[in-house]
């Protein structure tokens, strides 16, 4: 829940969100549409725990985020943010996020994640290298395919919060269309391979400037200037006048056959 919360940088006195007032329940899939600068990623980075609020509340369970262990916190979360890094190190590595990854739990989030063709072309499987730093034999990846690893790497987390800010930015059409398709599936609890602490549906985050690729979340945001404009499924936002609308006619032409 976001109880009236507003936030402004340091220093400055202008707001970036504005009293904002919204709650969202366990295994909800979400997705938070507008223009650039609307505030959409200050929103996540708010609810991740990375800045503080400069008025209201942010709760979860009625408890506000900050009373919890910061560890703990960050465990609930799985994030791919826009500005993601992939590591030199090795590919499941990348993925587990330690050097202690569980294969098929690696094998399991490359394949959801789209990128199971790739990593079976390379010849050292998942202990190959990424980029040529450290290991002549390395592969240096496309940006795709680096994008495609932070994707696994949060399916393989398995938290039981997954948010992802423009995850499919670096995507071809094809490929964006894959991550798309297979989004139920991406946060679904223990697929193969992966683990059962997360049986449960997860509740999911999206935030994108296409509109094409929120048609499959049961409740939209639409931001605008540090407000939460609208909010409903495609089907009522298409229907009624607003900013979403106007949004989605002005991308139309990307969508025609």
């Amino acid at each position: 829940e976001f109880d009236h919360v507003s936030f402004s940088y340091p220093g400055s006195g202008e707001e970036v969100l504005h009293d904002l007032c919204l709650r969202f329940d366990t295994g909800e899939k979400l997705a938070i549409v507008g223009k650039n600068g609307s505030g959409k990623t200050t929103f996540i980075k708010l609810l991740c725990g990375l800045y503080e609020v400069t008025e209201g509340c942010i709760r979860v369970n009625g408890v506000a985020i900050w009373e919890y262990d910061s560890d703990a916190w960050t465990d609930l979360l799985a994030v791919v943010f826009q500005d993601f890094r992939i590591f030199a190190f090795e590919v499941g590595e990348n993925i587990a996020g330690s050097d202690k990854a569980v294969e098929a739990r690696v094998w399991d989030a490359l394949e959801r994640a789209g990128l199971t063709d790739r990593a079976e072309r390379m010849e050292q499987g998942l202990h190959t290298c990424v980029g040529k730093e450290y290991d002549e034999n390395g592969v240096n990846f496309s940006g795709g395919e680096r994008q495609k690893m932070a994707i696994a790497r949060v399916i393989y987390k398995d938290a039981p919060f997954v948010i992802m800010d423009e995850p499919t930015a670096a995507l071809d059409p094809v490929s964006e269309y894959e991550v798309y398709a297979g989004f139920d599936r991406m946060i679904e609890g223990g697929g193969n391979g992966a683990s059962q602490k997360t049986a449960s549906r997860k509740s999911a985050l999206y935030i994108s400037h296409r509109l094409a690729s929120c048609r499959f979340c049961q409740d939209i945001l639409v931001f605008d200037g540090g407000r939460v404009v609208q909010r409903g499924s495609h089907e009522q936002l298409i229907g009624e006048e607003g900013l979403y609308r106007e949004l989605w006619n002005a991308q139309a032409q990307y969508y025609k056959r």
